[in-house]
């Protein structure tokens, strides 16, 4: 049996399947969001890469395969001469490999291309019913339900509804307009994008399926807590209570939706003692201890 199977169905296994459970139940991930984010991003980068290295392993006879593994270890481009000595099924193998890795990124371009085309569509309806409110810097459209969302990318824009302006009060609503920027500033359509492309290629996956709903509400609370910076917690969980029933087109970000009642009650919830980075950082680091040795002592067998 080819021994250096094991590391990348080891870390396939452990990033796509256990480490989604713990995760998910993990109390610093939404006290520090963008860590959250991070290591969501970083077990899909794993994940797909070990996917990737799993057919070109079998494609390999044992006494080369290592050398896929150390390649990627040592994070080291081969030589020309190197690239020259391949053998067909060296070739193959890597031929192969990248085939897998091309599913995830093409699927990434076409999210974020439909995207683009969905947001410009609407931005170009916006500049014909919408007027720009320069002291709010934001489009204000005529609705009476109270909405705010905002145009990431190119099209970037805050919108705000009549409804919105007439029902939250000032410092409400630059809370929420805070919130827009943040997502249009933190770019976090390409994290959207990112995960629903992983989702689209894996999602049998528990790190597909549970990350397709869990990278979006981190994001939502990622862009609360920098528009706390600015803002008081009183006034931005009044103001998603008040937009929590307002609606947004599809590829924009909005301030209140599904995703609000649970905002609310983090935000307003007593701050408790202690370090959630921390918290999260030693949970990582106990993971990655727990699975280096086993991953680097089948690498260097043989």
């Amino acid at each position: 049996m080819n021994h250096h199977v094991l590391p990348p169905l080891a870390l396939a296994l452990i990033t796509g399947l256990a480490v989604p459970w713990l995760l998910v139940r993990a109390r610093w991930a939404q006290q520090v969001p963008r860590l959250g984010l991070a290591v969501w991003m970083l077990c899909g980068a794993a994940f797909a890469l070990s996917i990737a290295v799993l057919p070109a392993q079998l494609l390999l006879p044992e006494e080369t395969s290592h050398r896929l593994v150390d390649l990627l270890l040592t994070l080291h481009a081969p030589s020309p001469g190197r690239l020259a000595a391949g053998t067909g099924r060296e070739y193959l193998a890597a031929a192969a490999a990248f085939a897998v890795l091309a599913l995830p990124g093409a699927g990434f371009v076409r999210e974020v291309v439909r995207a683009r085309r969905a947001r410009s569509r609407h931005a170009g309806l916006l500049r014909l019913v919408g007027r720009y409110d320069a002291r709010l810097g934001a489009t204000v459209l005529e609705d009476a339900r109270p909405a705010v969302y905002c145009l990431p990318g190119r099209s970037r824009r805050v919108v705000v509804s009549s409804g919105a302006v007439a029902v939250l009060t000032e410092q409400e609503l630059a809370a929420a307009l805070a919130h827009e920027r943040a997502h249009i500033g933190g770019r976090h359509h390409l994290l959207v994008a990112a995960a629903g492309a992983f989702s689209a290629v894996f999602g049998r996956v528990p790190l597909a399926r549970i990350g397709g709903r869990t990278v979006p509400l981190l994001l939502e609370m990622a862009a609360d807590d920098r528009a706390l910076r600015g803002c008081s917690r009183d006034a931005l969980a009044t103001a998603l209570y008040a937009l929590a029933a307002g609606r947004a087109p599809r590829r924009a970000f909005a301030a209140g939706g599904p995703s609000a009642a649970v905002r609310m009650r983090r935000i307003l919830a007593p701050q408790r003692a202690g370090h959630p980075v921390l918290r999260g950082l030693f949970a990582v680091a106990t993971a990655v201890a727990a699975i280096a040795p086993a991953v680097v002592a089948c690498c260097w067998t043989g």
